[in-house]
This record gives C-alpha cells, structure tokens and sequence, in this order.
C-alpha cells in the first residue's frame, strides 16, 4: 500500500502536466486567445493615452465603421481554413455595390435588389471555386482572376460614384437602437448575426466540419468519405456570398456606390483573419478570432486618427503586427507538433 504526498515538488509537475495536456490539447485556441490579449492590451493603452476611448459611443463605433470588414472577414475565414485564400472579396464588394446603387437608381425595389448582389457575389465566388476545384488552378491566380472580373463589371456599370436615395437601404445605417449611451445600427446586427451563423455552421454541421478536415489534409478527407469538392467549390461561394452582402453594407454605411471601393480592402480582411489566429495553411481557426482581429484593426485605426498621425501608419502597424502573429503561430504549431511525437 503506497501513500501518495502532496509535496510543492508533486504540485508543480501536476500544474505542469495539466498545462502541456491542455497545450496539446487547445494548441488551436492559443492564437485567438493571444488575438484577444493584444485587443485588450490596446484598449487599455488607448484609454490610458486618451482617458476617453472607452467610451460607450467610441466603443460603439468600432464595430459599425467595420461592419462590412466583419462580414468579409467571416467569408474568408471559410476559405482559409480549407488552405485556399480569396483576393477577389474587396472588388466583388466594389461591384454588388455600385450594382446595387445602380439598380436602385433605376427605380427597383430593396427586396429584388439586395437579393441579386448577394448573388452575383455568389457567383464570383461559385466561378473561382469552379477554377481551383475542376481546373485545377492555384486558388490565388484563381481569385486574382476573380479580382480583375470583379473590378472590371464594377466599372462596367459606372465609372462614377451612384448617389443612394432610397429609404429602406439607407434604414440600414440610419436607425439607431440605443441602451444607455451604447448603440447599434442594423448594419451591426448583421455582421454579428453573419458571425454567429458561420460560427454555427463551422462547429455544429457535417459542413464545417469537412471545411476544417480539409485544411487538415485534402487527401485524408477524401479517404474519410468527405465530400471535398462540393464543399471546396462551396467556401468560395460564401466567401462570394459575404462580399457581395459587404458591398450591399458598405453602400449603406457611405449612402453611395463608386466602383474604386475596397482597393486593398481584402488584404485587410485576410490581416484581420490571420490575425485572429487562422493558420493561412488552413485546418486551424475560429470564426469569433475573425472577429476579434477585425477589432484589433478597427483600433488601430482609431488610435491613429485619435493621435492625428498619417493613415499610412495603420498599413505600417498591422504589417508589423501580422508579421509577428504569424511568427507566434509558427512557434505555436511547432511545439504542438513536438508534443504530439
């Protein structure tokens, strides 16, 4: 018969015991969690710098001003996972804009046109998928072409911004519920609901959990009995699918379409995924880390203009800060694949 006794020798290796086992078993979380760290860490500093950033209206505005960033990020958070990557969700959401405005101006109603530029954003989405599933092809040439459609439709609607007058679109981002001195516009509500119905979708259905097995290994899926190219072709179609509802947001929020919109913008979504610790080699991620990486962003923004420097000092930031999340999560995954042998 043995004794066992807890001595602070004992304690410690059980402490430590605990920590690898959750290391190795949560290494995924770790990215998000250190997303979460740095947002926190800027909001105190801000506060600390400003004494009013904090405030429930400044707090408030981070999520609306970046209402359609949220959404792209939620589409590409789908792709990313799967390996693949998508540049064209900045210029599609250029296009279902100025689309969109364009049809309005015509006289058609909301509910007819916000319903064609979620699907020819779709369709953006379904012909890249088309190309790297069927085809064959890289999926960033594949997207790269998609940008360049994309853009050129945008312009081949307008080549000036479309003034937007009708009422229920423009409701979107006029109508203000408040609580206290916090608010939220329908804009808002609809980047979190495409937040939460991804997150479902990714963590509760056969669906997401093919997207995930993909980005694990294509080939391991396949032996699985996974329905791999659906799902591949799929992912780029609501990666489509958001850019076309950002364009729709995005139109709201400026009260115009112009077909130059979101130049550069899908390097800030795809910065806002990795950041919220997708792995760019896929497999890993969650859709809630998009979200708190488009956050992180949005503050960085903030703080800039709250400081009164150049906006080039955001691009200069966030390159910083994207560099150094993905040498964490190199390190992360590195060490997650140690303990596993």
């Amino acid at each position: 018969m043995s004794l066992d006794i807890d001595t602070p020798t004992s304690r410690r290796r059980s402490i430590g015991s605990r920590y690898s086992t959750f290391m190795s078993r949560r290494a995924s979380l770790m990215p998000t969690l250190a997303a979460i760290l740095i947002l926190v860490v800027l909001l105190i500093a801000a506060q600390g710098q400003f004494g009013n950033f904090l405030s429930p209206r400044n707090l408030s505005a981070l999520l609306l001003d970046n209402a359609y960033l949220v959404v792209l990020a939620v589409g590409l958070t789908f792709v990313i996972l799967t390996g693949g990557i998508d540049l064209s969700v900045g210029s599609v959401m250029a296009f279902t804009g100025i689309l969109a405005a364009s049809l309005l101006s015509q006289g058609l109603p909301t509910w007819i046109v916000i319903p064609v530029a979620l699907a020819a954003g779709g369709v953006i989405g379904w012909l890249i998928g088309v190309l790297v599933h069927v085809f064959d092809v890289q999926p960033f040439i594949a997207s790269l072409a998609g940008l360049f459609l994309a853009r050129g439709l945008a312009y081949v609607v307008s080549l000036a911004s479309i003034r937007v007058e009708d009422e229920p679109l423009l409701w979107l981002q006029r109508t203000r519920w408040t609580i206290g001195d916090w608010y939220i516009t329908p804009t808002g509500v609809i980047a979190l609901a495409t937040v939460l119905i991804a997150f479902f979708v990714l963590h509760w259905t056969r669906f997401g959990r093919t997207v995930y097995a993909i980005g694990g290994g294509e080939q391991s899926a396949r032996l699985m009995g996974l329905k791999v190219a659906r799902t591949k072709v799929m992912v780029y179609v609501i990666s489509g699918v958001c850019g076309g509802l950002a364009g729709v947001l995005l139109t709201a929020y400026s009260g115009a379409g112009y077909p130059r919109n979101g130049i550069g913008t899908e390097l800030d979504a795809i910065a806002a995924v990795v950041i919220g610790g997708t792995l760019l080699t896929g497999g890993t991620g969650y859709v809630l880390g998009s979200l708190v990486g488009v956050l992180v962003y949005g503050t960085i923004k903030k703080v800039i203009s709250f400081m009164g420097a150049e906006q080039s000092w955001t691009q200069i930031i966030i390159g910083a800060l994207l560099l150094l999340v993905i040498i964490v999560q190199r390190i992360i995954v590195a060490r997650s694949a140690a303990r596993r042998r």
